[in-house]
């Protein structure tokens, strides 16, 4: 090779900035793996990886001595994320229903005040009534019953809702989060690429006007010293872009942030997720709510073909209007009792049967589809989790390849059985390994998060213990017995002799089911 032979003296002294760098502790390769614990073999990285470990390092002790963790950002989203927040407050509004249906069973109380004048035949009479009407559901033909136990369906599904959106939530915050920290590296790897293609550059220059090196070596080190700079660039703004992304989110922008803790609860087989899914996927088991408030719509529609009793009273004063002529007012008190039993309506009871009939069937098709799609995002979720954790062992065994090759080459250059540009390619081939590293790193804690989050098992009080879960109960709580009276029981009572009743689902699991156990 007259080439590598001519130029084989110069390039020697090339490698001696990579030469200090080859010296740094396998400490500052520890840190590079550390964002992504339990997700990789831990082998050691390549003299660049070391290298922009050490510059994060750096970093980030100069620009802030407390690192932002992943609970403190769960912790800021859980509190303030805008989208959160909002299905809270449609939870609460849900919750409502419950109030308003209950109020079937509770007295309505008015008071009519009246006044009439009468002109006949030249005699003018004043009379007028105060009255308070006091009126008292006894038995509403199931009605009510249904009704309070369709809203309760409503708020239990609008609680999956809320562990959905949660779920999403919680996912987009480890996305956000991760994201920076792949972006961090990248920028990382590429400055300390950077660094070292300048000082080659220099050292490749000092050697051609030594008569050392040609200037089709000089060339070459600039071109790429150009791609490096190119690549700089798109590595600082995808990680500007991340951090909008993370801020748009959390809420707060990023600052040093503490390596990604592991995540509990990732079964270890694709059958372990299908069936904690079944249990626990919030969307299935909303469909399965809806459903049940779709079937007890349908009773209460054929209730209103049962008979009601009411008692009705009244009491107040009327008679004479006169402001001249006091205590001429006579006390009026009555008590009725109302049995109402419909005999045409005019079609309209069939019609609204019919109608929730035709609801019920559409709400089972879509527990239906909400059971097959929970099955496709499992099996994706899975699907992607294994080839993301095959992809970090491929990344690092291509790591540990390229850099087998990267020594090669550069022994055998000294020795001039190589040349520049052949080393300058695995210089290159040697960083995108050790960024394809990095990303599969990545991919592989966002891929468990989707698994989890499919499952039913991505929550907070999961991820982050030790912040306090928002409990939907305690609101409901608060307004479920606004408005009540001491025996309203007792139409409770009669009205559930006739109603069908509302059936709970087992509370979802809060780590794997475990295949056969």
């Amino acid at each position: 090779m007259p080439h590598a032979a001519a130029n084989g003296p110069g390039v020697r002294g090339v490698f001696t900035s990579f030469n200090c760098i080859v010296g740094l502790s396998s400490a500052a390769s520890a840190v590079l793996h550390a964002p992504y614990p339990d997700m990789t073999r831990h082998r050691p990285l390549s003299l660049m990886s070391t290298a922009a470990a050490v510059l994060v390092g750096a970093l980030v002790t100069a620009t802030q001595a407390r690192a932002d963790n992943l609970a403190d950002a769960i912790a800021h989203a859980y509190q303030t994320n805008p989208t959160l927040l909002a299905q809270r407050q449609q939870q609460q509004i849900t919750d409502e229903t419950y109030v308003q249906a209950r109020a079937g069973y509770r007295p309505q109380v008015n008071v009519q005040v009246t006044g009439q004048r009468q002109d006949y035949v030249g005699t003018t009479t004043n009379s007028g009534s105060a009255l308070a009407v006091i009126s008292q559901p006894l038995y509403n033909g199931g009605r009510t019953a249904t009704a309070v136990a369709a809203s309760q369906a409503d708020i239990l599904s609008g609680r999956e809702n809320l562990r959905q959106v949660e779920a999403s939530v919680l996912e987009q915050v480890i996305q956000a989060y991760a994201d920076v920290l792949r972006d961090q590296e990248g920028v990382a790897i590429r400055q300390q690429n950077l660094n070292a293609l300048n000082d080659q550059l220099a050292e490749f220059q000092a050697r051609n006007k030594a008569g050392d090196a040609t200037r089709t070596d000089v060339a070459q080190s600039q071109g790429f010293l150009l791609q490096a700079r190119v690549d700089l660039a798109n590595a600082r703004a995808q990680l500007q872009t991340s951090r909008s992304n993370y801020i748009a989110v959390v809420g707060l922008e990023p600052k040093a942030l503490e390596p990604l803790p592991p995540l509990p609860g990732v079964p270890k087989n694709a059958n372990d997720a299908v069936k904690t899914a079944e249990l626990g996927n919030p969307a299935v088991r909303a469909a399965l709510y809806e459903e049940q408030a779709a079937h007890l719509r349908t009773a209460e529609a054929r209730d209103q073909r049962l008979p009601t009793v009411s008692l009705q009273g009244q009491i107040g004063y009327s008679g004479p209007v006169s402001v001249f002529t006091p205590n001429i007012y006579g006390r009026d008190a009555t008590a009725v009792v109302t049995v109402t039993q419909p005999l045409f309506a005019g079609g309209i009871i069939n019609s609204q049967v019919r109608q929730q009939i035709h609801k019920e069937s559409v709400a089972r098709l879509q527990t239906e589809q909400a059971k097959r799609a929970m099955d496709q995002q499992v099996m994706s979720a899975w699907s992607n989790y294994a080839e993301s954790r095959e992809n970090i062992t491929n990344a690092e065994d291509q790591v540990k390849a390229n850099q087998d090759a990267y020594d090669g080459v550069r022994m055998e250059l000294r020795a001039d059985l190589r040349s520049t540009l052949e080393v300058f390619y695995i210089e290159q081939s040697l960083i995108q390994a050790q960024l394809n590293a990095s990303g599969a790193r990545h991919d592989s804690y966002v891929a468990s998060a989707n698994l989890l989050a499919t499952m039913g098992l991505l929550e907070v009080r999961s991820v982050a213990p030790e912040i306090k879960a928002y409990d939907p109960e305690t609101p409901f709580r608060a307004v479920s017995h606004e408005g009540s009276v001491p025996w309203e029981g007792v139409p409770a009572v009669l009205d559930n002799l006739t109603s069908p009743r509302l059936r709970r689902l087992p509370t979802p699991p809060s780590q794997p089911v475990v295949d056969g156990g």
